[in-house]
């Protein structure tokens, strides 16, 4: 069994990768030339067959879990062995791009089939998964299938999660064929790796092929609520005022702030605002908004949280205005495991391409992953950092590079069986 030397003349097909992607882009196309495919409609049945049809094609046994997950598994010579396992999601944002997500279950999907190619068998078997509802975009909660599968979340509440038409997991996931009998509790994985485009821009701006990830940023959300008092814009004077949105904006910029303060993983965003009565000639009685903090530790997510929380109170203690504010998200910071992490910063460097070590800002299902598995991510740069986008876009060869390198961690984790 081969797994210390790495066969760098095995190279995927970097044209195939291409067509492939290009192919299940057309389903849910976008005259923007972006992709709209939600989770759980027919556009995403028909992705999933797809999906399906190529992972036959290739020789893999295809099942399909209670959330919906699509695991392709090719044999290896050891099927006792745990499988060696990779994929991303194919669900798209309303208005979603060709590679988010796509491109991590076909370069596994494209592993697959260079194997085939020169007949070369694994030690262990290997695995390509299709994760259900990682957007969230239709459903609540994101990272959905990833999330059952690792026990974040329960399978019977997931399924009677609905979305704004009244719609549940379980009846749309029946009704489109992929309410799977498998269990959805995790079984033994050898090693997890998810190849993903960035999704923002320091590997562009460092000209930099491989973003070698070695965890993804925690994360905690709010909502908060500032309560002043409407009154007339005209016979109101500046000094008598309660006015919520100026209260408000001063909250935003100190919020602002203390991500600078913890730079540079640090990250602090208000997405979301509501103001109250939103009218011309009256001063903001209520703003709500969001807050969104992410850093790469606890320690500085909890630094984050305290000195969001001081503003609050010190606002609140001027006595102009009431502030409210309520903690709606927690995800923990997620290291990525150092002997998957090394197995791809190994690969970079035997394939001489450039790489850099670098943190996930989003949240991805290897984040889940990494609960109960040894997990690593492999990032690509994507045009102008720009996701989430319909004009999101990545240059083939860095495509290639990226699974040129989850190939090789591949085979590293599985290892090769004599021939």
């Amino acid at each position: 069994m081969e797994t210390a030397t790495l066969n760098t003349e095995l190279q995927i097909n970097s044209q195939r990768l291409w067509d492939s992607l290009m192919s299940l882009a057309e389903i849910g196309a976008t005259p923007k030339g972006g992709v709209c495919r939600l989770a759980l409609t027919d556009l995403d049945k028909q992705g999933r067959d797809l999906f399906v049809q190529w992972a036959e094609q290739a020789g893999c046994t295809v099942r399909v879990d209670q959330i919906g997950n699509i695991f392709a598994r090719r044999d290896g010579l050891d099927n006792s062995l745990p499988p060696v396992m990779t994929g991303s999601h194919i669900d798209t944002q309303p208005t979603g791009g060709k590679f988010d997500g796509n491109y991590g279950v076909l370069a596994g999907l494209e592993v697959i089939r260079r194997l085939n190619d020169d007949n070369i068998q694994t030690q262990a078997p290997l695995e390509v998964v299709v994760w259900t509802n990682e957007e969230g975009s239709r459903f609540v909660p994101v990272m959905m299938g990833s999330g059952v599968f690792a026990g974040a979340f329960g399978l019977e509440e997931t399924l009677t999660q609905t979305d704004t038409e009244g719609k549940s997991v379980g009846d749309e996931l029946a009704r489109i064929g992929y309410a799977g009998e498998t269990p959805s509790a995790h079984f033994p994985v050898k090693a997890y790796f998810e190849a993903h485009i960035e999704q923002g821009p320091v590997l562009e701006a460092a000209e930099t092929v491989i973003g070698v990830v070695t965890g993804a940023l925690g994360q905690r959300w709010y909502d908060v609520v500032v309560t002043g008092m409407e009154a007339h814009a005209g016979p109101t004077p500046m000094e008598l005022r309660h006015d919520a949105l100026l209260a408000a904006s001063r909250l935003i910029q100190g919020i602002n702030q203390i991500a600078l303060d913890h730079a540079p993983h640090a990250r602090s965003t208000v997405g979301w605002i509501d103001s109250y009565p939103n009218s011309r000639n009256v001063i903001p009685g209520t703003v709500k908004f969001s807050v969104d903090l992410r850093a790469a530790s606890d320690d500085v997510l909890n630094a984050m949280d305290a000195a969001v929380q001081a503003l609050c109170a010190d606002l609140k203690g001027e006595g102009r205005v009431d502030v409210a504010i309520k903690q709606v998200v927690y995800f923990p910071p997620q290291p990525f495991h150092q002997e998957q992490v090394d197995a791809v910063r190994q690969a970079s460097q035997a394939l001489g391409l450039s790489h850099l070590d670098i943190v996930s800002g989003a949240g991805h299902d290897a984040v889940y992953m990494a609960r109960v598995t040894p997990t690593a991510m492999i990032f690509v740069p994507c045009k102008d950092g720009i996701s989430h986008n319909e004009i999101e876009d990545a240059k083939q060869e860095h495509l290639q590079a990226g699974c040129n390198v989850l190939l090789q961690a591949m085979l590293q984790q599985a290892g090769v069986a004599a021939r």
